[in-house]
């Protein structure tokens, strides 16, 4: 099978978030200028640079109540920060209950029942007892083609890694085992991994 985007798939579901699959989960927390707090799971996600570390997300819907965007990028224009907490498997339904499309005055944190921890280097919550944690500093947002696309770039100021999660200097997510988002509605967990040495 092939298909131009631009003419449509003729599918029953649109095939796309399936090929680009498994996809990390930044389950995003921020703070609007109001003091309100958002959690929302965004799997357009991804860690971009080494020095400084830096990572991105996408946000490609929007609300009613916020005009060209959701929550999370309207609290991170306001703010400039914002905390990337890591979902594993045992917060599936917590993370799933954030995803709604509430209303602004929600606080997805209550919702859903989760606990919440203060950040250290920004004014922002973060998952109480997450497997990882990154605080950020935004370094710009992007509009991209599409009328409600956004691309959120942060630079990483602080980095919350859970004990158990660390065996002898090494932070296994096996120990927790991360969440990954396929297409349609379907995810996936990594229970297992193996190394590969690099061509020298």
């Amino acid at each position: 099978m092939f298909y131009e985007p631009k003419d449509g798939h003729g599918l029953p579901h649109n095939p796309f978030n399936a090929v680009v699959t498994p996809r990390p989960i930044g389950w995003i927390s921020s703070r609007g200028a109001d003091g309100s707090d958002n959690l929302a799971p965004y799997s357009f996600f991804n860690a971009v640079a080494y020095v400084p570390p830096q990572v991105m997300f996408a946000s490609t819907s929007a609300k009613d109540d916020r005009g060209d965007t959701k929550d999370s990028v309207a609290n991170i224009r306001e703010t400039g920060v914002f905390a990337i907490n890591i979902v594993e498997y045992a917060m599936r339904d917590a993370m799933n209950r954030s995803s709604g499309a509430w209303s602004r005055d929600v606080d997805e944190f209550v919702d859903a029942g989760i606990g919440k921890a203060a950040c250290r280097t920004i004014d922002c919550a973060h998952v109480a007892g997450a497997p990882a944690v990154l605080e950020c500093r935004v370094t710009q947002i992007v509009k991209i083609e599409g009328a409600v696309n956004f691309v959120v770039f942060g630079e990483v100021t602080g980095v919350h890694l859970r004990g158990d999660c660390m065996v002898d200097g090494i932070f296994d997510v096996t120990k927790f085992q991360p969440l990954a988002r396929g297409g349609y509605k379907d995810y996936s967990v990594v229970r297992e991994v193996f190394s590969l040495d690099r061509p020298v």
